[in-house]
Parts: C-alpha cells; sequence; structure tokens
C-alpha cells in the first residue's frame, strides 16, 4: 500500500486485506454481533453476508438494496432505491415495507440509512438519478417550507414520516456519539459534509457545512460517511476515505486499492474497518473503536 497509509493516530495495520471479490458494485456493509458482516452488490440486486475467511452467501434478492443498519430489535433495515421503499428483513427472512411514500407520491431512490437510540430511522432520498417525469414526492409540503425532491426523512418510532432536512444530494448518513449531530454527506456537483444539529428527540435545530471535500482530482465522492468512538468523522472522498477531526479538520486519507463507495466498523472490539470498493471487499484494523450501534450497546458490545 503506498506510504500515505501510514495513519499512526488512525490505522493498526497498513496494508488492506481482500476478503471478497468478483462483484460489480459493492454497497451497503453492516456488522452483526453474531460475527459476520452484510453487503449488497448493487447491480445484480443482491444481499449478502460473510463471515471473514469464508465465502460469501447470498442472502436474498433485492430492488437495487444499497444503505443498511439495524433496527433496535436486531432486525435488518435496507434502502431499496430501485423498489424506491425501505424494508425490514426479520430474523426468519421475513421481508417487510417500512415506507415507501411521502404524502402520497413515491420515493425517488432511498440511498442510506441510520438508527437513533430513541428507535428514529433516518434515511435519504435524492432525487438527481430518477428520472424529473417519474419524480413523484409533492413540491411544497409545509415541513418547514422545506423542498421536498431530496431530503433526509425521519420515520419516528410511531410510524409518522417527517422531513428533517433537504439537501443537493443527500447520500451517506452517521450520527455523532453523543446523538447531536447527524452527518450528511453531499454527493455530485459540491462535494462536502453537513452536520445537522439534533435536539433530544432527534429533530433538526440547525446545519452547517462540516467539511469540503472537493480537494482532489482522483476517485472518489462523499458517499460513505461513518463515525469512530471519540468523534472522528470517517468520509469517502477523492483518494479514499477521508478521517476528520471532530472540528472537521482532516486527518488523513486512507487508500484503498479500489475506489471506496462505503464502509463500517465491526468486529468484537470494532476496530476491523469493512471496506466496499466496487468489485471487491477489504478490511483494515484501526486503533480507535467505531462508534457501536445502539442495538450493540443493548446487547453488551
Amino acid at each position: 500500500m503506498p506510504a500515505a497509509n501510514y495513519l499512526p493516530d488512525v490505522l493498526e495495520t497498513t496494508e488492506a486485506e481482500r476478503v471478497a471479490s468478483g462483484f460489480i458494485f459493492t454497497e451497503g456493509p453492516l456488522w452483526h454481533p453474531d460475527n459476520f458482516w452484510y453487503f449488497v452488490d448493487i447491480r445484480p440486486n443482491k444481499l449478502y453476508r460473510i463471515t471473514l475467511g469464508q465465502k460469501a452467501e447470498l442472502v436474498r434478492n433485492t430492488e437495487g438494496g444499497n444503505g443498511t443498519t439495524f433496527d433496535l430489535q436486531g432486525r435488518l433495515i435496507l434502502c431499496e432505491g430501485d423498489g424506491r421503499k425501505v424494508t425490514r428483513m426479520d430474523a426468519d427472512g421475513k421481508v417487510t415495507t417500512l415506507v415507501d411514500n411521502y404524502k402520497g407520491g413515491r420515493f425517488n431512490r432511498p440511498n442510506d440509512v441510520v438508527c437513533h437510540s430513541n428507535g428514529s430511522i433516518y434515511f435519504t432520498d435524492p432525487d438527481k438519478r430518477r428520472a424529473y417525469h417519474e419524480r413523484e414526492i409533492p413540491g411544497r409540503a409545509g415541513d418547514n417550507n422545506l423542498w421536498d425532491g431530496a431530503c433526509v426523512y425521519r420515520l419516528a418510532p410511531d410510524g409518522t414520516l417527517s422531513i428533517l432536512a433537504n439537501c443537493e444530494y443527500p447520500n451517506g448518513l452517521a450520527l455523532s456519539p453523543d446523538e447531536r449531530t447527524l452527518y450528511v454527506a453531499n454527493t455530485r456537483s459540491s462535494k462536502y459534509i453537513h452536520a445537522i444539529k439534533l435536539d433530544a428527540a432527534g429533530n433538526m435545530v440547525g446545519r452547517s457545512i462540516f467539511a469540503d471535500l472537493n480537494e482532489g482530482a482522483e476517485p472518489g465522492i462523499p458517499d460513505g460517511v461513518k463515525v469512530d468512538s471519540i468523534g472522528r468523522v470517517y468520509c469517502t472522498g477523492p483518494g479514499g476515505i477521508w478521517v476528520m477531526a471532530p472540528d472537521g479538520k482532516r486527518v488523513g486519507i486512507i487508500k484503498w486499492p479500489e475506489q471506496a463507495v462505503n464502509f463500517a466498523f465491526g468486529g468484537q472490539d470494532m476496530r476491523t474497518l469493512l471496506c466496499c470498493a466496487h468489485t471487491s471487499v477489504y478490511t483494515l484494523r484501526v486503533k480507535v473503536p467505531g462508534n457501536p450501534h445502539p442495538w450493540y450497546k443493548a446487547r453488551g458490545r
């Protein structure tokens, strides 16, 4: 690996290990406390699970499966962009549509999703990859007078769906350790990360630009975003996965053999970084654990 991958405050290992390959466009990595990982291959619409050291196994076919998370009961939540919906898969494999429209208009292409410790589900729905004549969300819906075309939504525990914020091209999502900031990767013409300030209930009370990722000509865009346990923000960008301090200052860039698309922290100590990079899935070890999902915490992880 390039010398730039020697980040002494970030990485424990510096050479990425390829753990699976032969895919088209991998995405949606997520670690399960039973010590396996989920990920998707978007183009052929496949959801996989893999135990490191073993071959990936097909879980089910999807409708454009992309971003993943768990709910507080450990059920898999999946954005299915082609199906224009967010789904839930129970332990027995039963799949239920959680939500597929806002005020009667079908979503554009749900992309990424995170779970709050209060049970709220936040997800992004960019409109740029949906033909204009196919967009169904109403122009104005009265929620803070926001334009509804490309939004971050909040699905409350009682099933109420509302717009949290609008964005040019909302993509990856991550919550800060104290859950008072929601980071949103903005893709396409302007490459940056939003920081949406939340109140104790998880509603937006302010927003700002956390970091600008427009620097560099190497391949890569703000897509997957995660946070470690000390509040550093990791986000894909030009050249690899950018690591930023809680104040937005760049610490360094983690390089991979292919363009990094999305990634997740996992393993029993939350210090394995699994990266989905187009045709393959890779791992590195980091020094600081990732911020655990609230369901992990409930299980004592």
